[in-house]
Formats: structure tokens, C-alpha cells, sequence
């Protein structure tokens, strides 16, 4: 199992459990992602993306995308994508 980066969280909406990650590397739903931060971690698989309001199956690097994310995260949370 191996972990590459993907990602780090710009904002996070506590209300809607959304956070908004700026990619530096593609990501899918479906993808199995850990976010990390101060020894802290979590993981989840992708289940919902949007740009602009718009749902999206696939983001690719530089685009800022918003995820539905399980447990709250902080800025600059680091986001890798897991292979399993």
C-alpha cells in the first residue's frame, strides 16, 4: 500500500461537512483518500465532488474542488491518494 499526494485542504465548511481541496494531482470518485495533519488521519473513499456547485466524477490537478468529507479537517490538512 503506497500514498501520494493529491492535495491540500483550503477551507473547510463545518455546517455542510464539505472541505475545499486545491489539487496538485487527478482525483476520481471512487478513490480512496487519507487527509493528514499534526499526526492526525483519517480515511474515506471519494463519494462526492463538486466545482462550482456542478457534481463531477473527475478532477484534475490545479482545479479546486469541494469534497464531502466524514470527520472534520483542518487547513492545510494534506490529502494523499491510498493504492491499495
Amino acid at each position: 500500500m503506497g500514498k501520494k499526494l493529491v492535495g491540500k485542504v483550503t477551507h473547510y465548511y463545518d455546517k455542510i461537512g464539505v472541505a475545499v481541496i486545491l489539487l496538485s494531482a487527478g482525483l476520481k470518485e471512487g478513490d480512496k483518500v487519507s487527509i493528514e495533519r499534526d499526526g492526525e488521519a483519517f480515511e474515506q473513499k471519494v463519494s462526492s465532488m463538486q466545482i462550482g456547485h456542478e457534481k463531477i466524477k473527475e478532477a484534475k490537478a490545479s482545479q479546486e474542488v469541494g469534497m464531502k468529507v466524514s470527520q472534520p479537517v483542518k487547513v492545510n490538512a494534506e490529502v494523499y491518494k491510498v493504492r491499495e
